[in-house]
Formats: C-alpha cells, sequence, structure tokens
C-alpha cells in the first residue's frame, strides 16, 4: 500500500523527484524548505515526504520559523550547512580574493585564469585594478595610481613581443599532432587535411600564448581587478562573512555587506547571524586575536626578511616513528576486535625491512594519481617553510587540506625575474618597475600598513608556511608536478618531494607518479588533449 493518496502524490510530484522509491531528489523551488526539511526530518519519525505535506505545504513561512528558532535560539550550527548558494564577485583585488579563498571548509572557487586571460584590457580609458579609497583619499593617491599604471603597461606592451619571442624559440615544426587519417601522431609539415592543419595551429597558438602569460604575470599588481565564483553552504558564507566584516580593508567590508545582501536571496535564514550581535561580537574577537598576536611579535621577535626564495623541510619525525603509525593505521580497520596501542605494540616488533615491504605493497597498487593512497597514510606530518613569488603562491594556495599560515605581502624579499625576461632583453624595464613599486610601498608602508599590499607586484616572494600529512603531500606533489603546471610551482613541489624523500626514504615511495623532469611548452600535451575531446563532444 501507498503511504500516499492519488492526490498527495500528485502533489508531491512537484517537490520530490519520485513519491514511492525509498531513494529521491528534494526538487521543491525554494532552497529554505530543501534546508528546513533536512533538519525537521533529524527530529520525528516521519517520512520526510509526509513532513512536507503536514507540515510545509500549508505553511509557505514555514522554513524561515524553522530556522530562525533553531539556528538563532538553540545555535545548531551544523543546520546552517544545509542551505547552499552559489555566488559570483566580479572586479575584486586579488588581495581580497585570498582572503576569502583562505576558507577551507564548506565553500568551493572558481577564480579568473592569469595564463588564459590577459590582464590589460581599459575600462573608461582605465586599467582594471583596485582604488582603495583611504589611498586614493591620502597624499599617495597619485604615487600609488603612477606604479599600477606603470605595472601594467609593461606587461601590456610587451604580451605580443613576447608570444612572439616563445613562438620562434619553439616553432609548431618541432612538434607532433594527431593526424585524422590514420590517428597517429605526425610532426606538423606532415598533416595534409585542413581541419588537422586547423587543429595543431589551435593547440600550438593555446599553449604558446599560456607560457607567455605565465613568463609576464609577475608584472602584475596584487591591486588587479578579478573575478570568483563561489558554491558554498550557508554555514561557510556565514563565516566568510564575520572574517570580511572584521577585516582593515574597506574593500573586504563592503564585499561582506555586498555578498551578504545577495545571499539573502537565496538563502536568507542561514546567514541572519553574520552581522547580529553573534556576528559582531565573533568579529571583535577575530580583530582581538589579530591584534594581540601583532603585539606579542613586535615585542618578542627580531625579524630578518627572506632574501631570495626558499623550500625547506623544517619539522618532521623519524621514518622508523612514522613508518609504526602508517603501518597501526592500516591494519587497524580490517583488524579482529582490539585497540589501537594494541596493534602498535605489535607492529613495534615487525622487522624493518617487512614494514618497508607493506608500504611497497600498497604503491604497487596505486594505478594513477586519482588512487589516493588511504587515510592510514594521514599519521605524519611534514612542514615547509616557503619563501616564492606571489603569483605562484596563488597556485598553491589552493591546497586546502591542510595547514598554512601566511604574512602580509611586502617588497621585503625580492622578486623573481623569469630568464625569458632576460633574454628578450626586457631586464630593464621589469627591473624599473619592480624598483618603483618597492619605493611606492615603502612610503605607503608607513601609514596605511594593510592597504600598501594592494601595489606590489606578482613577481615579489612572498612568505609563508605549509604543515601537511603524508597523504596531501601525494596529492599536491603530484599534482603540481604535472607536465601542464607552471614551471615555478612544477619546481618547488619537486623540491619538497626531494626533501621529503631525503629524510623519509620508503614512505615516500608511496608519491609514485611525481614528475621530475622538464617541459618546453608546459601546456602543449593537455591543449593537444583537450581538442580531442572537443572533437568528440562535435561528433
Amino acid at each position: 500500500m501507498s503511504e500516499f493518496s492519488n492526490k498527495e502524490r500528485i502533489t508531491l510530484s512537484k517537490h520530490f523527484s519520485n513519491t514511492e522509491d525509498n531513494v529521491f531528489a528534494i526538487i521543491t523551488p525554494r532552497q529554505v524548505d530543501r534546508g528546513a526539511l533536512m533538519s525537521r526530518y533529524s527530529r520525528t519519525d516521519k517520512s520526510m515526504r509526509r513532513i512536507f505535506l503536514d507540515e510545509f505545504l500549508k505553511n509557505k513561512n514555514r522554513g524561515e520559523e524553522f530556522y530562525d528558532r533553531v539556528l538563532l535560539e538553540y545555535g545548531d550550527d551544523s543546520v546552517a550547512e544545509l542551505g547552499e548558494a552559489q555566488i559570483a564577485i566580479e572586479g575584486l583585488s586579488n588581495i581580497a580574493v585570498k582572503k576569502i579563498e583562505d576558507r577551507r571548509i564548506g565553500l568551493s572557487y572558481l577564480e579568473k585564469s592569469s595564463r588564459y586571460v590577459t590582464w590589460n584590457k581599459k575600462e573608461n580609458g582605465k586599467y582594471r585594478f583596485y582604488r582603495d579609497e583611504k589611498i586614493m583619499n591620502s597624499k599617495f593617491a597619485d604615487m600609488y595610481e603612477g606604479s599600477c599604471n606603470f605595472s601594467f603597461d609593461v606587461y601590456s606592451k610587451n604580451i605580443e613581443p613576447m608570444v612572439n619571442y616563445i613562438r620562434e624559440k619553439y616553432p609548431i615544426e618541432k612538434y607532433s599532432f594527431k593526424d585524422s587519417t590514420d590517428g597517429k601522431e605526425k610532426l606538423f609539415s606532415k598533416l595534409k587535411k585542413e581541419e588537422d592543419i586547423k587543429s595543431a595551429n589551435m593547440i600550438y597558438r593555446g599553449s604558446t600564448k599560456a607560457k607567455a602569460l605565465d613568463i609576464l604575470r609577475g608584472l602584475l599588481p596584487a591591486s588587479t581587478l578579478t573575478n570568483v565564483g563561489i558554491t558554498g553552504n550557508g554555514r561557510a558564507f556565514e563565516y566568510l562573512l564575520t572574517v570580511l566584516g572584521s577585516s582593515e580593508l574597506d574593500e573586504e567590508q563592503k564585499l561582506a555587506s555586498k555578498i551578504k545582501k545577495e545571499l539573502e536571496t537565496t538563502i536568507k535564514s542561514f546567514v541572519k547571524r553574520a552581522d547580529g550581535k553573534y556576528g559582531k561580537a565573533f568579529q571583535k574577537y577575530l580583530r582581538d586575536v589579530k591584534d594581540k598576536s601583532r603585539s606579542i611579535a613586535i615585542k618578542e621577535i627580531n625579524p630578518t626578511p627572506i632574501i631570495g626564495t626558499i623550500t625547506k623541510l623544517t619539522d618532521y619525525e623519524s621514518e622508523k616513528q612514522a613508518l609504526d603509525k602508517i603501518i597501526t593505521s592500516i591494519m587497524y580497520e580490517q583488524s579482529p576486535s582490539t585497540s589501537y596501542q594494541n596493534i602498535m605494540y605489535q607492529v613495534k616488533k615487525i622487522p624493518a625491512q617487512r614494514k618497508i615491504k607493506i608500504i611497497q605493497e600498497f604503491t604497487k597498487i596505486r594505478g594513477n594519481k586519482r588512487h589516493r593512497p588511504s587515510r592510514a597514510f594521514e599519521n605524519t606530518y611534514y612542514t615547509f617553510d616557503l619563501c616564492n613569488n606571489f603569483g605562484m603562491f596563488r597556485d598553491l594556495h589552493r591546497h586546502r587540506a591542510l595547514t598554512l599560515e601566511r604574512q602580509m605581502l611586502t617588497t621585503d624579499h625580492g622578486y623573481l625575474v623569469p630568464k625569458e625576461i632576460k633574454i628578450l632583453g626586457l631586464e630593464k624595464d621589469f627591473k624599473e618597475c619592480m624598483n618603483n613599486t618597492k619605493y611606492t610601498f615603502e612610503k605607503i608602508r608607513k601609514k596605511l600598513p594593510e592597504q600598501s599590499q594592494y601595489v606590489v607586484n606578482f613577481a615579489y616572494n612572498y612568505p609563508y608556511f605549509m604543515k601537511l600529512n603524508l597523504r596531501e603531500a601525494c596529492h599536491l606533489i603530484e599534482l603540481r608536478t604535472i607536465p601542464q603546471g607552471h614551471i615555478d610551482y612544477r619546481r618547488v613541489a619537486q623540491e619538497m618531494y626531494k626533501q621529503i624523500n631525503k629524510v623519509h626514504p620508503n614512505l615516500s615511495k608511496i608519491m609514485k607518479f611525481v614528475d621530475l623532469k622538464e617541459y618546453d611548452l608546459e601546456r602543449f600535451e593537455s591543449e593537444k588533449r583537450t581538442e580531442e575531446k572537443r572533437k568528440k563532444i562535435k561528433k
């Protein structure tokens, strides 16, 4: 017998994917009702579809009422994870977007790329960079505007020369492309069909342009305006709004207000507290933590700026300890009823060579880099002290299943000059740009330390540290050494692998898909695969 009458089934079909099966999708249009249904579901023995008929159908404000009571009165934060939203933010600086992307859980991001898109467009005759009100209302306004404009001028005027140089250095005639007549890879000069020649040109032009833009991106200032799309749940958005609201930067405070306003059109009940009594108290707490940390650091630490780049493994445990923990964890889930302590006691008695063989066995069964090591490999950690250009940091910053702490962006640590800049004879312009930035930064920094970050170029080195477990290290290093990766972060990831391999020569074998080679056109093979996929879709 069906739980529902014919009339009820007709009604339910507008709000659920089916009316009889025990697995169904919630398709009712209002986000607040979806989340409230999920939460109410855990507090009654009724079926979800019956809850909808009995409690939601007649009361159009049921969802809002439920959240007002549970979230505001009882503070059940997990309920806020049941509402999801997608928002787009356009025209925010690279300082603000990094603050947003610092959030690790509950939000996913897609940001405008610096290797596929040129950043030399003007709007109303002006380059697109953020003009902070405090700077623009100060005596530094003209200096700031001039410095950012100069950075964009040098970047813009060298796009075409750099693309031409890359194409001269790596001529299309050197590379092979798939021939549609027999499916074999052939040199460009051997292709006969017009469609193959056209396809080869598209692949080549895309990969050479990406290479050129990768080289030039160091000239862009952190004020450069970008776009980001965010998907996430209400709880994560609420925390994001709180963090932005506690910022010392006007841009981030304004973004908090704008984001909240737009979220209120879809998940209003989930973000109510962000600027209420609890939200304001949390913002104050975040400011207090920052102020207290700053005052202690000023008293206790004598700063010595890092000059140049570093990738240094600074903290780890012995391989013997790490092997014992990981092998204990490997065995734990599949062991007969016993304690972790008992398994560890017995693992310590296993001969060292047998332990190494166990790790080798798990290495063998990894077929590709998507076959991530099991969670057992999360039981040993590595801390890396890093200082490399801000442009590259933006790529490694995408990894969030780890602890990453970073400092403010400055010109204190020098900058990177790509070898292609030197070869093409652009070093004088490049250095003039960096020196101009440093002068402007130092002037603004004295009065407006937070705001001075906006003028700093991507080429300047940036200190941060990463603490990550072996499982995440495997993911990061294997992903960031793939051929199509930017040369800067490929080299850092390769160095991270070498240092882990040095202290844990046996455990590091689990990272079996690390690529230690160098490539000319990093994006070339990837562009070829993308083009093949396009062809299949068209067919």
